[in-house]
């Protein structure tokens, strides 16, 4: 069985990657880059998901598409937000029905739903992101559906934040941070409750839902999970560092966050500002029931993982070039301020 995977030499993308060769897929990658340690019997083919030839290069051949391109927050392009994950997304639909696709499993994002009136998040809760990274991924959804409506069978899975060994991103300004034991911040309290989900987790749902013949959506998340406060105080355990952990008053932190995002002197974009200080979690009770899945991971033990990962591959983390935002590292811009508090 071929299997495209789109983003494959994204963070995500790789370990997407890695679940379908474990089940015995033959497996293409479709993408800008490719990556030094990609396996010799994975495919690559190069090329940008807004371009529809490349596109049908990459599907010729393919029964299962995992969707996993995606422009995320830390690029903090608006009108890449929506060239890649609307257009992009568009382009992959209609060349997958022309390539007689069997399936298609297209990963969204949780940002859909903004600020969530009421948690646990459900199925039946309406979207109503507040950003242009969340409007864009809802809009990819929406036109999922359109092509559900001509026949195509595609699966939308909405992950909660994604955590695991190798996730880097805004991961990695917190990590250096407790590594080399300066303070860690919250906004607030920290008494949001705050849900991950590990990436080999998320994979496995995916792998399970693309054969399943209907068009549905699924939740995804960990069943083990608490407080920001209670994360950060854990990671600082677990690393033995002597970080301490800080509140920032949340209204005008989250002006700042904004102000200095917009200007381009933060890493930080607009939906970090709004949710890192705030409540989501899902209900991924059908998730589990529809799927047979379950999540092997909590909170705790993944963001550990991850931490663990980049202390012990920081020289290279640090030297890399040219990966995705989730595999490199961050420039810390106006964050220095706070590195530099006592």
């Amino acid at each position: 069985m071929k299997t495209l995977v789109t983003g494959g030499s994204g963070y995500f993308g790789e370990v997407v990657t890695r679940h379908l060769r474990e089940r015995g897929d033959a497996v293409r990658v479709f993408d800008l880059v490719g990556n030094d340690d990609r396996p010799e019997d994975v495919e690559l083919v190069l090329g940008d998901i807004r371009d529809a030839s490349a596109v049908r290069r990459a599907l010729a051949g393919v029964e299962i598409v995992h969707h996993d391109v995606a422009q995320v927050p830390l690029a903090k392009n608006r009108e890449e937000f929506w060239s890649v994950n609307v257009d992009g997304t568009r382009i992959l639909l209609e060349e997958a029905v022309r390539a007689g696709v069997r399936k298609v499993i297209l990963v969204s994002s949780s940002a859909i739903y903004g600020v969530p009136r009421a948690n646990p998040v459900t199925l039946t809760t309406e979207p109503e992101p507040r950003e242009a990274y969340g409007r864009a991924k809802l809009e990819g959804e929406r036109l999922a559906e359109r092509f559900v409506e001509r026949g195509l069978s595609v699966s939308v899975i909405r992950p909660r934040t994604i955590l695991g060994h190798g996730r880097l991103g805004i991961f990695q300004i917190l990590f250096e941070w407790v590594r080399r034991n300066r303070p860690v911040y919250l906004l607030g309290s920290g008494q949001n409750r705050f849900q991950f989900v590990h990436a080999d987790d998320l994979a496995r749902a995916c792998v399970l839902a693309d054969q399943r013949s209907e068009s549905e959506t699924f939740l995804c998340g960990t069943d083990r999970f608490g407080t920001m406060r209670e994360l950060l105080v854990g990671l600082v355990r677990h690393a033995g560092s002597k970080s301490s952990v800080r509140s920032l008053p949340f209204s005008a932190t989250v002006t700042a966050m904004k102000v200095t995002s917009r200007l381009g002197l933060s890493p930080l974009g607009d939906y970090h500002s709004l949710m890192y200080g705030r409540e989501m979690f899902f209900d991924i009770g059908p998730t589990c029931e529809r799927l047979g899945w379950s999540p092997r991971h909590g909170n705790a033990d993944m963001i550990a993982e991850s931490y663990d990962y980049y202390v012990a591959n920081r020289e290279a983390i640090l030297a890399r070039r040219g990966a995705s935002h989730h595999r490199s590292p961050v420039k810390l811009g106006v964050l220095k301020l706070l590195e530099r508090l006592p």
